[in-house]
């Protein structure tokens, strides 16, 4: 099966099943793209409830100093802030909360479709320089992607 010119393959895990591109190569150029708008695109940094708190706590910064809320996206309540178009965590395109950062940017440069039925697919952006460049991205690449998702919404679901 192909999709935007890539061969898709597809996995099960806890019931779900997803698709991903078995050959596409990948290395993060630190060009901090992903990371504010662009010419074409306006960049949403789209927050969870418990990625806002784990950011706060961690940088000691208040919630309103860095998001602001919003409606009808959920599970995320919350937006980055930007400062001139870039989010207010990137230094020098580098992301200064990197080991905290949210689900939305280790995500990228993918971005997980819900095909319903439990089904989703891994789609690559083709605005990202990295995408080609690089290693192969394996299996065990998407699992480990898709697990973070899991869990994620499994704890989400849990508290509703």
């Amino acid at each position: 099966m192909r999709y935007h010119g890539h061969t898709i393959a597809q996995a099960w895990s806890g019931g779900y099943t997803y698709e991903y591109p078995i050959d596409l190569h990948f290395r993060c150029e630190k060009c901090g793209l992903c990371c504010g708008d662009t010419k074409c695109r306006i960049r949403r940094i789209l927050l969870l409830e418990e990625e806002v708190e784990h950011i706060s706590g961690e940088t000691s910064q208040d919630v309103k100093e860095f998001s602001n809320t919003i409606e009808d996206q959920w599970p995320y309540i919350y937006i980055m802030r930007k400062t001139r178009g870039k989010c207010l965590f990137l230094r020098r395109n580098l992301c200064s909360i990197y080991e905290i950062r949210p689900i939305i940017c280790r995500f990228y440069p993918f971005k997980l479709e819900n095909l319903g039925d439990k089904r989703y697919r891994f789609s690559p952006t083709e605005e990202c320089p990295g995408v080609g460049k690089g290693s192969k991205l394996g299996c065990a690449f998407y699992e480990n992607l898709f697990g973070q998702f899991l869990k994620t919404m499994t704890e989400k679901q849990g508290k509703n």
